[in-house]
C-alpha cells in the first residue's frame, strides 16, 4: 500500500525542525519524512533523529552543504529506491511553505501529474519580503515563462508534489543546478516530459527562524540556466 513522503532538505534548520515535524507527523495525510540534512553544525540531524520513535520520520546525512538542488536529489533517490512511497512531497523547514497546505498538493494529483504551491496564480501571495526580493521573484517568473514556454505562473517554487510515476521520469544524475534554477528545471524537464502540472494558490510567508540561503550565484545560475534548457543545442 502506498504512502506519502514529504522531503525536507535542511541546513542549520534546528529550531524549525523541533517545530514542523510534529505538525506534519499530526496531519491527516499520515506521511512519511525523509530530512535531508547537510550535516548542520547547530544539531539539526540529531533533532530529526529524536522522532525516530515515531517509525516516520527519516534522516538521510550528507557529509557537507552540497546545495539545495543536490539535497532534493539526494532525497528523490532514496524515495524512488522504495516503493512505498507515492506521491512525493518537497517543502522547506522554515515554515514559508504552510503545512496544512501539503493535503492540498497532494489532493491536486487526482487532476494533474505535478502540483506546484504558487505564490502568483491568484495575485502576488508572498507576505514579510523586502520589495526588492519580491521584485526579483516576480520578475523571475516572468522572464522563466517567457523564454521557456512553462505553462506555469511560479517556476520558481520549492512547495511541490510528484506522482512517483512522473518524478520518475527525471534522468537525477543529469540534474546540476541548484536554488530558484533547480526548480525550474525540475518543472521544465517533466513538462517536456508530457507531465500535466496543475498550480494551487497559496500564500508565502517569509521564514521564522534561521537565515536565508540565497545568494548572487544562485540568481545568476537561474538567469542562465533558462536559456540552456530551451536551447540546448547553443550551449
Amino acid at each position: 500500500m502506498k504512502k506519502p513522503l514529504i522531503v525536507i532538505p535542511t541546513y542549520n534548520e534546528v529550531e524549525n525542525v523541533r517545530k514542523l515535524l510534529p505538525v506534519l507527523l499530526d496531519l491527516s495525510l499520515k506521511a512519511d519524512i525523509l530530512v535531508v540534512d547537510d550535516n548542520s553544525p547547530d544539531g539539526t540531524g540529531d533533532a530529526v533523529l529524536s522522532f525516530g520513535d515515531t517509525g516516520r520520520v527519516h534522516l538521510l546525512g550528507r557529509p557537507r552543504k552540497s546545495g539545495l538542488g543536490q539535497a532534493y536529489i539526494a532525497g528523490f533517490g532514496w524515495a524512488l529506491e522504495r516503493e512505498e512511497y507515492d506521491p512525493i512531497i518537497q517543502m522547506d523547514a522554515d515554515f514559508s511553505h504552510n503545512p496544512e497546505k501539503v493535503s492540498e498538493l497532494v489532493s491536486a494529483l487526482k487532476d494533474h501529474d505535478v502540483t506546484i504551491g504558487s505564490r502568483y496564480c491568484s495575485g502576488v501571495n508572498v507576505v514579510n519580503w523586502p520589495l526588492s526580493r519580491l521584485l526579483l521573484s516576480w520578475f523571475a517568473n516572468r522572464y522563466t515563462k517567457l523564454i521557456t514556454g512553462l505553462p506555469v505562473e511560479d517556476a520558481t517554487g520549492g512547495f511541490k508534489a510528484f506522482r512517483r510515476e512522473a518524478l520518475s521520469k527525471l534522468d537525477l544524475a543529469d540534474i546540476k543546478s541548484d536554488g530558484y534554477s533547480f526548480q525550474i528545471e525540475v518543472t521544465y524537464k517533466l513538462h517536456k516530459a508530457g507531465c500535466s502540472i496543475g498550480e494551487v494558490p497559496i500564500v508565502f510567508v517569509d521564514r521564522h527562524a534561521g537565515t536565508s540561503k540565497m545568494t548572487k550565484s544562485i540568481v545568476w545560475e537561474a538567469v542562465w540556466m533558462v536559456w540552456h534548457l530551451r536551447f540546448p543545442w547553443l550551449f
